[in-house]
């Protein structure tokens, strides 16, 4: 019995020891601070050119990856921050008015009705497949309370355009599988793919 603590207790001081040398090792690599991470250490950060264009009028840039949330095309200005009793992307985007104001209207997964509902639910009104029954329902929608409370904030996710030289370079290239998907989403369709 008095072996057996013993080699249990050896094996705890090898492994604390082992620790300790691995720590020690592990202090003498080079560590990168976060002052090396920032723009600081490439001297003065790259100007950035974000879109001067009026609503309607850019060139609109293609999505990052499938179901990626589009940038702004337009400027900004006077429209930022939301606040709870204001959302200027709503005068434009609520699907009653974009194709008027030859905006892109605010998708079915932005509502509460698309946002809460089950697959079933949705089915059963025929809004998940059918596409143009929702869009009927959505043309109906004109109020800001009907807006999901978690995707009110469009800034959140969307951000503005900008001509900005990437400090690193990327390799990543997206897989789209429809090449509609670059310009547009279809997650309001394949939001539950792949859930039984």
């Amino acid at each position: 019995m008095k072996l057996k603590k013993f080699l249990g207790v050896s094996a705890v001081l090898a492994m604390l020891f082992a620790a300790g040398c691995g720590a020690a090792t592990a202090q003498k690599t080079k560590v990168v601070s976060e002052d090396q991470l920032s723009y600081q250490s490439k001297g003065t950060p790259p100007k950035v050119e974000y879109s001067n264009a009026a609503p309607g009028t850019a060139k609109k840039f293609a999505r990052s990856y499938e179901n990626a949330p589009p940038m702004i095309p337009h400027s900004v200005d006077g429209l930022l921050p939301i606040t709870i009793k204001n959302n200027a992307c709503l005068g434009c985007h609520m699907p009653s008015v974009a194709k008027s104001m030859g905006a892109t209207p605010i998708p079915p997964t932005h509502f509460k009705d698309f946002f809460f509902a089950t697959k079933k639910k949705l089915i059963k009104q025929k809004l998940y497949e059918d596409k143009q029954a929702y869009e009927k329902r959505l043309a109906l929608m004109a109020k800001k309370e009907d807006i999901a409370p978690q995707r009110y904030n469009c800034s959140q996710c969307h951000a503005p355009q900008a001509n900005a030289k990437p400090l690193v370079a990327n390799t990543f290239k997206p897989d789209f599988r429809d090449p509609n998907a670059k310009h547009s989403s279809k997650l309001y369709k394949n939001l539950m793919e792949g859930v039984k």
